[in-house]
């Protein structure tokens, strides 16, 4: 097991995992983090508007795709939930930025053959985004508290752009887990 799966306790048989906060370091092998702190940036239209420029890796050319710009309205997720399946687009990258000041999760694992030793669980909170790189797994949009709409760029075009897998042993998200971090 990974250090950065740890068991808090047993709920029901299943395992439960640690939240880390979003930093772009930990989050690095699975794609970026969209936020302001520490971009590059520079004032433009006559210095009334402040460019954050270059923000997250977008690739979605394979198969002749074509970058998306699409609004998902995410439903908040009801704790204790049990996580049973990931996703990737191996065709592109999905980047998500909220429009609401509310925190939500990012469930994700390393790129590639599935391992679910890999498995990290991130609170992102208000003006941070993700981009999944390419091939990464990650679970589904994950709004805390009340319905949440994000901007979403990732890949339209030919060709099948999404796996599924099943994790072996479920992973519970608790209450407690999530007020840890959110306070």
């Amino acid at each position: 097991m990974s250090s950065s799966l740890r068991l808090l306790r047993d709920y029901s048989g299943l395992a439960t995992m640690r939240i880390e906060m979003l930093t772009r370091e930990a989050f690095a092998p699975f794609g970026d983090v969209i936020t302001l702190d520490g971009a590059q940036h520079y004032p433009i239209n006559d210095g009334m508007t402040e460019r954050f420029h270059d923000l997250a890796s977008v690739d979605v050319s394979d198969q002749t795709g074509k970058p998306l710009i699409s609004l998902f309205r995410s439903k908040p997720r009801a704790l204790p939930f049990e996580v049973k399946v990931l996703e990737r687009h191996p065709l592109g990258s999905q980047a998500f930025f909220p429009l609401s000041k509310l925190p939500y999760l990012v469930i994700v694992a390393a790129p590639g053959k599935f391992d679910e030793r890999s498995l990290r669980l991130f609170l992102a909170r208000q003006g941070e985004g993700v981009n999944y790189a390419k091939g990464a797994w990650h679970h589904g949009l994950f709004a805390l508290y009340a319905e949440s709409d994000f901007i979403v760029v990732d890949r339209g075009g030919p060709g099948v752009n999404c796996d599924e897998v099943f994790l072996t042993q479920s992973i519970v998200i608790t209450e407690e887990a999530v007020r840890e971090l959110d306070r």
